[in-house]
C-alpha cells in the first residue's frame, strides 16, 4: 500500500552549525568573528564552485550578525548599477562599524567586474572555499539521511557518490527524494530503492 508522503522534514535555516567544514574550519572561524563584530577586518570575500556552500555561509553569517553586514553573492553577475552600488558599500564599511561580505565563483582578479571594485574586495580577507572530500561528502549524507530517520548502508552511500551530482544541494536534493520513496512505499533504503529513485528523476 501506498502512503502519502508528507514534508516532515524539512531543511533547517542555513547555519555555521550545520555547514559541512571539511577543510575550511580557519575561513568559517573568521567569518563568525566577522559576524559578530570580533573581526578587525570589514572586507571579507570568499569564493568556491557553485554548490561548495557559498549561499549557506552567506545565509549564516547574515542571521548570526551583531553587527551591520552588507551582503553579496554571486558578486560576478552583478550589473553596472549593482557593481557600483557594492564599491559604495565598501568604502562605506571601511569609515564605520560595518562590514561587507561577498562570495563569487573565482578570486578577486578572475572577476568580470571593473577593476575598482576587484581591488576593493581584495583589501579585506579573501578565503577560497575548498571542495569536500568523497569521505566528508559521505559523513554529510550519513548525517542528514539520520536527520530524516533514514539508515543509509555503506553500499547505498558509495552508490550516491559514484551516481550523482556531488555537490551538497544535488546530494540533499536525492535524500529527499529517497525520504519521499521511502515513506511512500513503506520500503527501506536499500540499492534497487536508489535505482528506482534515480531511473525516475531522469524521466
Amino acid at each position: 500500500m501506498r502512503q502519502l508522503a508528507l514534508g516532515i522534514s524539512p531543511p533547517p535555516d542555513p547555519s555555521f552549525d550545520n555547514f559541512v567544514i571539511g577543510a575550511s574550519g580557519e575561513l568559517v572561524a573568521r567569518l563568525r568573528e566577522l559576524a559578530d563584530g570580533r573581526l578587525a577586518e570589514s572586507i571579507f570575500y570568499l569564493w568556491g564552485a557553485p554548490g561548495s556552500g557559498r549561499s549557506h555561509l552567506l545565509a549564516a553569517a547574515a542571521r548570526a550578525a551583531t553587527r551591520p553586514l552588507v551582503v553579496a553573492d554571486d558578486v560576478e553577475r552583478l550589473d553596472e548599477a549593482q557593481q557600483r552600488a557594492l564599491f559604495n558599500r565598501i568604502n562605506e564599511a571601511r569609515e564605520s562599524d560595518g562590514a561587507v561580505l561577498a562570495a563569487g565563483n573565482a578570486p578577486p582578479a578572475q572577476l568580470p567586474l571593473r577593476e575598482d571594485l576587484r581591488s576593493r574586495l581584495a583589501w579585506g580577507l579573501v578565503y577560497h572555499l575548498k571542495p569536500l572530500t568523497d569521505a566528508e561528502r559521505a559523513r554529510y549524507l550519513r548525517s542528514e539521511a539520520e536527520r530524516r530517520g533514514m539508515r543509509l548502508g555503506d553500499e547505498v552511500v558509495r552508490y550516491l557518490l559514484n551516481h550523482v551530482r556531488r555537490d551538497l544541494p544535488s546530494l540533499g536534493a536525492i535524500l529527499d527524494r529517497l525520504d519521499r520513496l521511502s515513506l511512500e512505499q513503506q520500503r527501506p533504503v536499500t540499492l534497487p530503492l536508489v535505482r528506482e529513485a534515480l531511473k525516475a528523476a531522469a524521466r
